[in-house]
């Protein structure tokens, strides 16, 4: 069997490559980070024919001028200047609905003189729009291979693996001639370079040329390569341009022969039209308002009868489980272990499906890259720019793939500012805590006829998350010195209709991540919980069980009191209680008992285990078999006060949207910014803040 095949998977972003590189590898992948950067490298392995060949999954980009830092990667991979990936072969996606765009990318992959495949994707999406290729003269006037896949339907695979194993056995494709003449863009400069390098394509030479400082040669080598430049004259940005200007009349000429589209301003035209609406001065900002107002209604009032029925079902089988099981500790880990726990995930799945499916509407229907333009104006007032929106607005569903997403902007001060203001966002994580919290202190009223109070408090809380961020940036751009030019472009799509299987899907897919991702770190801290609340130091417990045994036997007419007592009582002598108490002090100030306080320690872990650590330490010392919002609605303090009261859940909902409070979100910060510097001040900043402004809203609101 004939090995060490490399092959190159590149493509525009959003083209298909990732379902494709899946389609190919399968099960058989790793990701990495390529070297030095954190940029994820990952590789698969495929048998093609007789040779068992590796495929590198490379950053989307669109072109061979990079700007960011996985543009770069992807482009010293494929000219050759990485020392730990080469490439023997490069397999090029591109959209066939947006074919233009993406021929720019695959002319200058040809230039290189490197084999290549040509893989046509989204044409399903093409024919739906009425665009009709000419693949077979396409691929001739290219002179590379070309084929239509569908890598969801596993179209076209077989037929792209026979290309990719004729290439490898050939070692080209077809005759491959230069789409342009990148020999006359700069004459004697290349002449001069390619005695140095005579196997490298004309076009190798112009990118060494202009990025030789960027490639790994020592220090006489670019001397000489600058030498070359100052005596041949040679122009960077005049060249780039005319090499662009020359791409695009081929790429038209191209377009004109073997692409069929329907009127090109017919979409446009009602694009156009509902932009004059939407990207208005005045009534593009009220639209927003007003989209993002319904999103946070919808949240609460479609959620509302299903969320009921979950609470319903786990009431009733708790009461069901305590009257067919016999009293031991294995029913009581069961009951109000693991039952307990599972409960605090389940009932806020409606609420985390109908959050994602609004924000996929969004992106579908093409309004998301609105918001981008909208705020572009706001972002840069506050040290950022429109592209930040992006990231933040990721960071509603989680912190950490939105943080890893600001690598889409160039700008390092623009990208770090971000990075530590992204996790200000209120994530579907919280939307737990919200949601127990306001439903115990914000009544149902509804005006209007539409407008839900506990909505409006909670799009409030979202929208203080956003305000702050803002803040944070506008202080924190003062103190980070980075000097770098900054611009912002942003390619508005045209308006479609969501694709409501996509939707459904994401909404499927979205909720099976909460339970199993979420839920496996919630039952867990739910059985720890169990434990550390059901068992303490031996001498302490024991005293407490004395202390029992002396008040039934006193007065056994008031079992019911002295048993409620008990499970207080046995609860705060526990190693969870113990812990709790000892923090206690720090908290109070805030509104906080010590239950609050083991529930915040817990939910680092994730900001969702609150209600987990809640419903645990609630189910332990309590007997009745009510939910839980009931059983935190009657909680009381010492002094017969409410635990609950409205200062003290305005002071915690607070809390969990300024706290820094996950710490896979600090381990993903550290692994962008490439020091704990950052995720260090981030933690500090976002809990000093969190904890002054909760101590703030506490003493006002009582």
């Amino acid at each position: 069997m004939k090995a060490g095949i490399h092959i190159a998977l590149v493509g525009n972003p959003n083209c298909g490559k990732s379902s494709l590189f899946n389609a190919l590898t399968g099960l058989h992948q790793k990701v990495g980070n390529f070297p030095g950067v954190t940029v994820d490298k990952k590789t698969g392995s495929l048998q093609l024919g007789t040779h068992q060949s590796t495929l590198i999954d490379l950053p989307g980009t669109y072109s061979f001028y990079p700007k960011r830092a996985d543009e770069w990667v992807a482009y010293k991979v494929l000219m050759g200047v990485d020392a730990d990936v080469k490439t023997d072969v490069i397999l090029l996606v591109a959209d066939a609905s947006n074919l233009k765009r993406n021929l720019l990318f695959c002319s200058q992959i040809i230039d290189l003189k490197i084999p290549v495949v040509l893989a046509l994707t989204m044409n399903d999406l093409a024919s739906k729009k009425g665009i009709r290729i000419d693949i077979e003269g396409l691929q001739t006037d290219l002179g590379i291979p070309v084929v239509a896949i569908d890598a969801r339907k596993n179209k076209g695979l077989t037929e792209l693996k026979k290309l990719l194993t004729g290439i490898i056995e050939t070692k080209r494709s077809r005759n491959q001639e230069s789409f342009i003449d990148n020999k006359n863009l700069a004459p004697a400069a290349i002449d001069a370079f390619k005695k140095l390098y005579p196997t490298h394509s004309d076009y190798a030479a112009l990118h060494y040329l202009m990025h030789h400082e960027e490639f790994p040669l020592d220090a006489e080598m670019q001397e000489t390569i600058e030498q070359i430049e100052i005596d041949t004259d040679f122009n960077h940005t005049k060249t780039q341009a005319q090499e662009i200007l020359q791409r695009y009349t081929h790429i038209q000429q191209l377009m004109k022969k073997y692409v069929t589209e329907p009127d090109p301003n017919a979409k446009k035209k009602r694009t156009d039209k509902l932009d004059n609406i939407f990207l208005h001065r005045v009534a593009g900002y009220f639209i927003l308002f007003s989209v993002l107002f319904l999103l946070f209604q919808s949240v609460f009032w479609m959620a509302k009868f299903p969320m009921d029925g979950i609470e319903w079902i786990f009431t009733h089988l708790t009461t069901y489980l305590n009257a067919v099981l016999p009293q031991a500790w294995w029913q009581d880990l069961l009951v109000n272990g693991i039952i307990a726990g599972m409960g605090g995930i389940i009932v806020f799945v409606p609420q985390i499906m109908i959050l994602f499916g609004i924000i996929t509407i969004l992106e579908d229907t093409g309004y998301m890259a609105r918001i981008s333009f909208l705020s572009d104006k706001l972002m840069r007032s506050v040290g950022l720019n429109g592209k930040s929106v992006m990231p933040m607005i990721s960071g509603f569903a989680c912190a950490v793939p939105a943080i890893m997403s600001a690598r889409n902007i160039e700008n390092k001060k623009e990208r770090l500012l971000t990075i530590l203001v992204t996790p200000f966002m209120s994530c579907s994580a919280r939307l737990p805590v919200y949601t127990i919290l306001i439903s115990l202190v914000i009544p149902e009223k509804v005006y209007l006829g539409f407008l839900s109070l506990q909505g409006l408090v909670m799009m409030g809380l979202y929208l203080l998350g956003i305000i702050m961020a803002l803040l944070v940036s506008m202080v924190l751009a003062l103190f980070i010195k980075i000097k770098e030019k900054s611009y912002f472009i942003l390619e508005l799509p045209v308006y479609r209709a969501p694709r409501w299987g996509n939707v459904g899907m994401t909404m499927i897919q979205k909720a099976k991540i909460f339970v199993t991702d979420a839920g496996k770190v919630i039952m867990v801290i739910s059985v720890l919980l169990w434990f550390l609340s059901s068992y303490g130091p031996s001498a302490q417990m024991n005293g407490v069980e004395q202390t029992h045994i002396q008040q039934l036997t006193a007065n056994p007419a008031n079992q019911k009191q002295i048993d409620k007592n008990y499970r207080t009582q046995k609860l705060e002598h526990s190693y969870a209680g113990l812990l709790g108490k000892a923090i206690e002090p720090a908290i109070a100030p805030l509104g906080f008992d010590w239950k609050m306080g083991i529930a915040i320690v817990t939910s680092f872990a994730a900001r969702e285990v609150f209600v987990g650590t809640m419903a645990t330490l609630y189910s332990v010392e309590s007997a009745d078999d009510s939910s839980l919002r009931d059983k935190l609605k009657s909680a009381q303090r010492p002094d017969g006060t409410p635990v609950y009261s409205l200062p003290a859940a305005l002071s915690l909902m607070v809390f969990y949207v300024l706290a820094m409070q996950c710490m896979s979100t600090l381990a993903v910060v550290k692994r962008e910014t490439g020091t704990w510097k950052w995720p260090t001040i981030q933690f500090f900043m976002m809990t000093g803040l969190a904890y002054v402004c909760s101590w703030v809203v506490y003493v006002v609101v009582k």
